[in-house]
């Protein structure tokens, strides 16, 4: 872990500790988190990261190496050999940045990239002059994952997945290449609206939830995982066992508004166990 992080750190990324799935109990410290039932292990920041991130090998030691952490990786706080920001393209799948690449009529060039339980991480420079954040802009239902930018974070190469996967750097020579025009574009352009939206949400619910689902379909982009989390729990709530009908209604409404179906299903499966474990 420490290696990895020394790694990052000679490539001026601004790390911190977060979460690992092999401690007792979840090491994350966001406000309104509670460690003692946190599902999502591995990924939390066990630090407030936008302030407590460093490059400095005595620091980074002291949290990779004497003790048990992943490595978060502030994006904000990293910067390229120009200025540049860091930009980090998140594919729940393999292949899905190309495949959108593809459809847009362009070709994904290498850039540094690091495997993760899913499908990838690639890292790229944007100008230093232009503010970006986590929303996909015009990509939104056309790529499978997400973007972090400004004030964002990732888990790094050598941490390790609540599955057990290694987070890992395909090429550690590889330098983070810049970001394509089309990219940057797509992502500064408004997401395309649908054309109508039926107020039952895609798929038909209960009277019920028919509010929890429409909850759903106005999330933000910025809104969407932790509205989709609410509504489910929510729902489940409601429910005195837990019939398909909330699962798919809420499913159909996430990927409506841009959520990929794992994602999405990762966030409904979370809630349900929360519940039931209540």
């Amino acid at each position: 872990m420490l290696d990895s992080a020394l790694l990052l750190a000679d490539k001026d990324f601004h790390l911190f500790p977060a979460d690992h799935p092999g401690l007792p109990q979840c090491a994350g410290r966001a406000r309104g988190h509670d460690p003692a039932t946190c599902t999502d292990r591995g990924k939390h920041p066990a630090v407030a990261f936008t302030r407590n991130h460093s490059t400095d090998r005595a620091k980074l030691a002291y949290w990779f190496h004497t003790q048990q952490h992943n490595i978060g990786i502030a994006v904000g706080a990293c910067r390229g050999p120009a200025g540049e920001r860091l930009l980090v393209v998140d594919s729940d799948r393999p292949g899905a940045i190309e495949d959108t690449a593809a459809a847009l009529g362009r070709k994904w060039l290498p850039t540094m990239r690091v495997t993760t339980a899913k499908g990838y991480h690639d890292y790229l420079w944007a100008p230093r002059t232009m503010k970006l954040g986590n929303g996909l802009g015009s990509l939104r239902g056309r790529f499978d994952g997400d973007v972090r930018a400004g004030n964002a974070y990732v888990i790094g190469p050598g941490s390790v997945h609540a599955t057990g996967v290694i987070y890992e750097l395909v090429d550690p020579e590889q330098q983070p290449a810049p970001a394509p025009a089309w990219l940057l574009t797509a992502l500064q352009a408004a997401p395309e609206r649908p054309t109508a939206v039926p107020a039952q949400g895609p798929r038909k619910a209960s009277g019920r939830l028919t509010p929890l689902v429409r909850f759903v379909l106005e999330s933000q982009p910025k809104q969407r995982n932790n509205r989709l989390y609410w509504a489910a729990c929510r729902a489940f709530e409601q429910m005195t066992a837990a019939p398909p009908n909330i699962a798919s209604a809420l499913l159909d409404a996430a990927t409506h508004i841009g959520l990929s179906e794992a994602e999405a299903r990762q966030t409904i499966t979370s809630a349900y166990r929360s519940r039931a474990a209540r």
